[in-house]
C-alpha cells in the first residue's frame, strides 16, 4: 500500500466513478471502513443476481415438462429420440401447463438434465479460466462484463417463448453461454471480499456474507413462479434483466482493493495489524516492494489443503445443486398430505430450503471460527446432511409441516460446508504461508475449488434428470453417498486439526502444572 509520505500526484488510483462520486458530495475521502461496508453490499448483491438468474430454469421445468410421469429412462441419446418423433407428435401449445416442446416429449425430463448439464459444464469449465483471468485483469471490469454478458443470454432463454423457438439447440446453445458468463462471478466476489478483511472472524463474516446465495435462490423461485402466469419467457427475462443491472451497478461502485482507490486503514480497526496481542494474520501483504507475479494453475493446486478441499466440494455441490435445480420439480410431482401443489406454489415452497442454508452457512463459519477447524467442521455438517436428507425423502409426503420442517433442516447441513468450503476457506487458503505474501492467487486458488466443485455441480441434475424416472428414491440414495464421500475426503485434514488440538490442550495444561517461580 501507499505510504502517507508519498505525494498525491505520484499515487495511481483507479477509484470507480460512484465512489469519486460520493467522495464529491462528501467532500472528503472516504473511510476504510465506508469502503468495506461497500464491498460487502455490492457484492452481496452481486453473487444474489447471479443466484436468481440461475435459479429460474428449476422453477420452470415443471412449466415445461408437465407430464414427468410418463418420462421412462431413455437408452438412446436425446438426438436420436426427438428427431425421430413425429412432426404431428411435438407439441408446440403456449398453453401454461400443457408444456413445451421439446421438452413435453417422453423424454423431456432427460432433455431438462442435459441443458443443466450444459450450462453447469461450461460454468466449471469457465471457472478455471475466469480465476486466471482474474488474478491478471481487473476485477470490477471483469465482474461486469460477466454480469452484462449472463443477463443477456438468460433474457435469450426466456425470449424463446415469444419467439415461438422450439429447437433444443438454441436453449442449449444459449444456457451454455449463459454458463460461461456466470463463471465470472464467484473468484471475482471472493478476491475482492478477500482483499478487504483479514482473517479474523473471516467465517462468521464469510458465512452471513455468504447468504446472497441462499437470497438470490430465493428471490429467483419467487420472481419466477410470480411471473409463470404471464408466460414462462418473463421467469427468465426478468432475472436476466436485475443482473445486468445490478452489473452496472458493479461497474459504478465496487472498490477492488485498499491499493486501488487508496484507502488507508484505520488504526485501531485493521484486519492487517500487527505485532500486539490478538492480532489478526493479514490477508494480504500491503507493504510488498517487489511486483508479484500471479500464481500458477499447478503451483495453486500444490497448496497444502487445496486439493482435499476441492475434491470435498465436488461431491457437496452435487447434492447442493441437485436441489438447486430440481427440488421445485421434485416437490409439484411429490403428493404432500395426499395433495399435489402447483409450479408457483412449489416454486415459492423449495425457499425454505435456502431460508435452511442461510442458518446453515453463518452456523457453519460461526463454528469453524470458534473452534479453529474448518475442516471438523465441512465434515460434521456433511455427515449430519445424510440422516436429513433420509429422513425427508421418507417422511416429507406426511405432512406440510413435516416437509417444511425436514426442508428447512436439510438445507441447513447440506448448504453449510458448501458455503464454508466456497468463503472462508477457499480466501484461507488463497493466502496460505507457502504463497509467502503473495496476495494475487485468491482468485486462482477459489475458482479451482469452486471450478472442481461446479463439476460435481453439473453432474448430480444430469444423473438426476435420468435416474428420477425411474425412483426418486434413487437420487436420495446418490445424494447420500455423495454425502458420505464428501465428509471422508476431509478425513485427513480432519485428523490433523484434531491431532493439533489435542496437542495445544496438552501444552496449556503443560504450562498451567509448572510451577511458579518468584524472585525475592
Amino acid at each position: 500500500m501507499i505510504s502517507m509520505s508519498e505525494p498525491a500526484s505520484e499515487r495511481n488510483y483507479s477509484k470507480p466513478p460512484g465512489i469519486r462520486l460520493l467522495e464529491y458530495i462528501k467532500k472528503s475521502p472516504l473511510s476504510y471502513k465506508t469502503h468495506q461496508a461497500i464491498v460487502l453490499i455490492v457484492t452481496f448483491l452481486a453473487y444474489a443476481s447471479y443466484h436468481a438468474a440461475r435459479k429460474t430454469t428449476s422453477v420452470v421445468k415443471s412449466t415445461l415438462d408437465p407430464e414427468s410421469s410418463d418420462v421412462s429412462l431413455k437408452f438412446f441419446p436425446w438426438r436420436m429420440t426427438y428427431l425421430s418423433e413425429p412432426a404431428e407428435g411435438r407439441r408446440l401449445s403456449r398453453i401454461l401447463g400443457d408444456g413445451w416442446a421439446p421438452f413435453n416429449g417422453s423424454d423431456g425430463t432427460a432433455l431438462l438434465g442435459e441443458v443443466d448439464l450444459g450450462f453447469l459444464a461450461v460454468y466449471a469449465i469457465g471457472m478455471y479460466f475466469s480465476g486466471h483471468l482474474g488474478d491478471r485483469t481487473n476485477l470490477r471490469i471483469f465482474l461486469t462484463i460477466g454480469m452484462v454478458g449472463a443477463g443477456v443470454f438468460t433474457s435469450l432463454f426466456g425470449i424463446g417463448y415469444w419467439a415461438n423457438i422450439h429447437t433444443f439447440y438454441y436453449f442449449l446453445g444459449v444456457q451454455m453461454l449463459a454458463g460461461l458468463f456466470q463463471s465470472t462471478g464467484w473468484p471475482s466476489v471472493v478476491a475482492v471480499v478477500g482483499n478487504w478483511f483479514g482473517k479474523k472472524k473471516r467465517g462468521l463474516i464469510m458465512g452471513i456474507w455468504n447468504a446472497h446465495t441462499s437470497v438470490g435462490n430465493i428471490t429467483g423461485s419467487l420472481v419466477a413462479s410470480a411471473l409463470l402466469t404471464y408466460g414462462w419467457g418473463w421467469s427468465f427475462v426478468v432475472p436476466g434483466l436485475i443482473i445486468a443491472t445490478v452489473g452496472v451497478l458493479v461497474f459504478l461502485f465496487l472498490p477492488v482493493s485498499p491499493d486501488s482507490v487508496g484507502a488507508e486503514e484505520d488504526e485501531l480497526d485493521s484486519p492487517k495489524k500487527c505485532g500486539a496481542a490478538g492480532v489478526t494474520e493479514p490477508l494480504l501483504e500491503p507493504e510488498v516492494k517487489v511486483k508479484e507475479s500471479a500464481v500458477g494453475f499447478l503451483e495453486a493446486w500444490k497448496i497444502p489443503g487445496v486439493a482435499p478441499f476441492a475434491l470435498c466440494l465436488f461431491f457437496s455441490k452435487l447434492v447442493a445443486y441437485t436441489f438447486l435445480y430440481w427440488l421445485p420439480f421434485y416437490i409439484s410431482h411429490t403428493a404432500i398430505d395426499g395433495k399435489y401443489l402447483s409450479s408457483e406454489a412449489s416454486g415459492n415452497l423449495s425457499t425454505l430450503f435456502d431460508v435452511g442454508g442461510v442458518l446453515g452457512g453463518i452456523l457453519a463459519g460461526h463454528i469453524s471460527d470458534r473452534l479453529d477447524a474448518r475442516a471438523i467442521t465441512a465434515a460434521s455438517f456433511m455427515y449430519c446432511a445424510i440422516p436429513a436428507l433420509f429422513f425427508y425423502r421418507s417422511y416429507g409426503h406426511v405432512s406440510m409441516a413435516v416437509n417444511i420442517a425436514l426442508m428447512f433442516i436439510t438445507g441447513m447441513f447440506v448448504n453449510g460446508p458448501y458455503a464454508l468450503i466456497t468463503t472462508a476457506v477457499s480466501a484461507d487458503l488463497g493466502t496460505h504461508s507457502s504463497l509467502r505474501g503473495n496476495s494475487r492467487a485468491l482468485a486462482t486458488v477459489t475458482a479451482i475449488i469452486d471450478g472442481t466443485g461446479s463439476v460435481g455441480a453439473a453432474i448430480g441434475p444430469l444423473l438426476t434428470g435420468y435416474i428420477s424416472a425411474k425412483s426418486w428414491s434413487g437420487v436420495f440414495t446418490m445424494l447420500m453417498v455423495a454425502a458420505l464421500i464428501a465428509g471422508l475426503l476431509l478425513t485427513r485434514l480432519v485428523v490433523a486439526e484434531v491431532g493439533a488440538k489435542i496437542e495445544e490442550s496438552r501444552s496449556r495444561s503443560a504450562s498451567r502444572s509448572q510451577p511458579t517461580v518468584i524472585d525475592v
